[in-house]
């Protein structure tokens, strides 16, 4: 379980005031990401290995991860 208690959360400045956003906090060995409608509910934790693959998979429309 990782402790978030002092966790940092942001929120793309490109969310404007839509309802449809994910907060994103940065810890020493983790990335984590909750909805921001919900902070008190799940929260997904990655590593940073996963994170910029999450990421690069989001840039590049490909979630395709069969071998």
């Amino acid at each position: 379980m990782t402790d978030l208690t002092n966790a940092l959360w942001h929120k793309s400045s490109l969310s404007g005031s839509g309802n449809n956003c994910v907060e994103v906090a940065s810890l020493s060995n983790s990335i984590a990401v909750r909805d921001s409608k919900d902070p008190s509910g799940a929260t997904l934790v990655f590593s940073p290995s996963d994170w910029a693959a999450f990421l690069g998979c989001l840039k590049t429309g490909d979630f395709d991860t069969r071998p």
